[in-house]
């Protein structure tokens, strides 16, 4: 790639051409009645977990678990970098999550189920309810499937009860789970079934969506047969039922591969499992996430180290304690749905909700409502829902009688403005606000304040959590003094136990793609010769707060769901008119961003609205309904390099209104004006 063209590429990655220049914002203290009751307020935590005292440092979060047998290796850089951590040490995340509760809590709810009709009444399921519940879905799994430790089951589960259950009754075999969004289509969760060598599917026949109840067995028969096409059988099909004794799907249940859960669950009955103690390094689950090629990326994650940092990050970030009732609005799908719904609150003995549904619905009143009525104090969500919170309903929390101690932000940067809506509107101006940056690969947060020792600052992340140590390099892989206000790559100094192992059968493409930029020497076994990259461009100011300004690879940020522009330019070539495609991101009001497809056809097809809809429509049935182009270009050509490369800068620059630059160079110069005219108007 020419090198003009790849400064050009790079640069529309990263949003930069369109992210908010913000100022640095003023600080905003925590009240002191948050204070008195943190977790976390002793500042000598970042002294006990600076660089000097790595990694020892980490054995605070180990000791968060309770373990079978003490580690021998805090950290074990031999295989650098596919870092273990707490090494020769044993537990189970299930018995950490649950059983370990039993003794002082088992009486207190575990999970608050909302169903999204508003008609349906709340599930409370507490602490001896959950450790019934997981030990007979365990034994359904052990006895009914033959699955053992190591073994992976692939879940394509919504937001019921159900999908924790079964990740824990997972965990307590020490088998391998990856929960697909329900989200995505059968297609994309038959990919994510053949990568991860999964034997046994579990889904449910429906579940709510905006008010309708969704036939979700369908995707399971493309699931199965996606994988199979790709070598992968499917020998097991359990499917939980949205309402028990009802079917909610028009699918055909599969004799002798397709199994109700609730049929199956009769047999075990007060089943009790003894939890599978575990080797801290093992596998607890597998988390797809788009990346720049077109194939999903399995992110592997430990059980051990995974653990002890989501159970720290949830008791010293989040504030939770057992007695607080937190709520995060992520789908579990995702990873801040794995960490901090499931394995972090649970490993806590805190109550956490789950609902199933859409935010708004049936009106912008539906989450203040909620929180009222389960007596919600910390309330943890992305600023795409703050944004359409604030559009659709901005004076509706005012009505609603509920108080939040601490408030979060995760999946994408927030602008002052919103920052400032959530604090003073949401939180009435009296909840601690923690802006957190992390990803799928990193298990748990990297940057964000410690809420009762750190100010809060609109829009700024924050400085590096306890034990994490970010630094920004500049693309020759110097280091950007703090303060100066230039844009880098943010990598992290050192390892830390919630980064993931490696990606599932790819180590190559795990070190090249996270290491291979700003690794000082492949062939050492030193931790300080391997920085992570994020693959987030940021800015770092005097204070050390850290300010994120959008990826700096093909993926786009769509309301926090990292979606590959690889994944989506596939799906549309499978539509026979379309012979070229390219996808970049387009700011979004409410979303952030979005994606913006442009397509030229082969000979012989012409454009149409008809033809715009199919292709979006395979967008839709390849990746599923989030992926969806806010808009399908059909132009006679792409804007192209002399050699032939797509240039989606220019394709930037005209989907956000932005200055295309100078096009002189290109093979065909004339046609971004054409472009230009189609898209824009005039």
């Amino acid at each position: 790639m020419e090198e003009k063209e790849l400064t050009e590429v790079s640069e529309a990655s990263t949003g930069a051409a369109y992210a908010a220049h913000w100022q640095e914002e003023e600080y905003i203290h925590p009240k002191p009645e948050f204070i008195g009751q943190a977790n976390m307020t002793d500042p000598d935590v970042f002294r006990r977990f600076s660089l000097e005292n790595f990694p020892d440092c980490f054995k605070e979060f180990a000791e968060m678990l309770d373990w079978d047998q003490y580690w021998h290796t805090t950290l074990d850089t031999s295989d650098a970098p596919c870092w273990k951590w707490f090494v020769g040490g044993k537990l189970n995340a299930s018995y950490n999550c649950v059983d370990r509760h039993l003794a002082k809590y088992k009486n207190k709810t575990a999970i608050h189920f909302v169903p999204e009709l508003e008609e349906d009444p709340i599930v409370h399921i507490t602490y001896q309810d959950l450790y019934k519940r997981v030990n007979e879905v365990a034994a359904v799994l052990r006895d009914f499937c033959g699955l053992k430790a190591g073994d992976r089951v692939t879940l394509h589960l919504p937001m019921t009860p159900e999908l924790p259950i079964t990740m824990l009754a997972c965990a307590r075999l020490g088998v391998i789970h990856s929960q697909v969004f329900a989200g995505f289509s059968g297609q994309a969760c038959g990919d994510r079934i053949w990568d991860s060598g999964s034997r046994v599917l579990i889904t449910i026949d429906g579940y709510y969506r905006g008010g309708k109840l969704l036939d979700h067995k369908a995707n399971a028969d493309v699931a199965v047969e996606t994988a199979g096409a790709q070598g992968q059988t499917v020998d097991k099909v359990l499917v939980w039922q949205r309402h028990p004794g009802q079917n909610a799907s028009a699918a055909p249940m599969v004799e002798g591969r397709d199994y109700f859960m609730n049929e199956v669950l009769k047999d075990y009955k007060g089943a009790i499992v003894e939890p599978v103690s575990m080797p801290a390094e093992g596998i607890l689950f597998l988390m797809y996430t788009s990346g720049s090629t077109g194939k999903p990326k399995g992110a592997q994650h430990s059980i051990g180290g995974y653990l002890a940092y989501v159970t720290a990050m949830s008791k010293w970030i989040q504030d939770i304690h057992p007695e607080d009732v937190y709520w995060c609005m992520a789908d579990i799908g995702w990873i801040t749905g794995h960490s901090f719904i499931v394995y972090g609150p649970l490993a806590l003995a805190a109550s956490t909700v789950i609902y199933e549904g859409v935010p708004t619905y049936p009106d912008a009143g539906r989450p203040w409502r909620i929180a009222e009525e389960l007596d919600v104090n910390i309330f943890h969500t992305a600023p795409t829902t703050i944004r359409m919170l604030r559009k659709a309903g901005p004076d509706e929390p005012a009505k609603y009688n509920y108080k939040f101690k601490h408030m979060t932000t995760v999946g994408e940067p927030i602008e002052p403005e919103v920052w400032r809506w959530y604090y003073n509107v949401v939180g009435r101006g009296q909840a601690a606000i923690v802006d957190t940056w992390w990803q799928t690969e990193t298990g748990g947060f990297l940057c964000s304040t410690v809420p009762a020792l750190c100010s809060m600052k609109p829009g700024s992340a924050g400085p590096g959590v306890p034990g994490i140590h970010p630094v920004i390099f500049d693309d020759e892989g110097n280091e950007v003094p703090p303060g100066e206000g230039r844009a880098g790559n943010i990598c992290i100094r050192n390892p830390w136990p919630g980064l993931m192992q490696t990606i599932w059968k790819d180590r190559d493409r795990f070190v090249s793609t996270y290491f291979g930029k700003y690794c000082k020497n492949p062939d050492s076994k030193d931790w300080r010769d391997w920085p992570y990259m994020a693959g987030d461009a940021a800015v770092m100011s005097k204070d050390g707060y850290v300010r994120i300004l959008g990826r700096v690879d093909d993926v786009i940020n769509v309301a926090g769901h990292r979606l590959g522009t690889k994944e989506i330019e596939s799906a549309a070539l499978t539509v026979d008119a379309v012979a070229e495609a390219a996808v970049i991101p387009v700011k979004d009001e409410l979303k952030g961003t979005v994606p913006d497809l442009y397509v030229s056809l082969k000979p012989g097809f012409e454009a149409s609205k008809e033809l715009e809809e199919k292709i979006s429509g395979a967008v839709s049935a390849v990746l599923g309904k989030i992926a969806r182009p806010k808009r399908v270009h059909i132009v006679p050509d792409m804007p192209k390099t002399r050699s032939g490369k797509i240039m989606r800068r220019i394709l930037s620059a005209i989907s956000n209104k932005g200055d295309v630059g100078d096009v002189t160079t290109l093979a065909n110069p004339d046609i971004v004006e054409s472009i230009r005219v189609q898209v824009q108007g005039g």
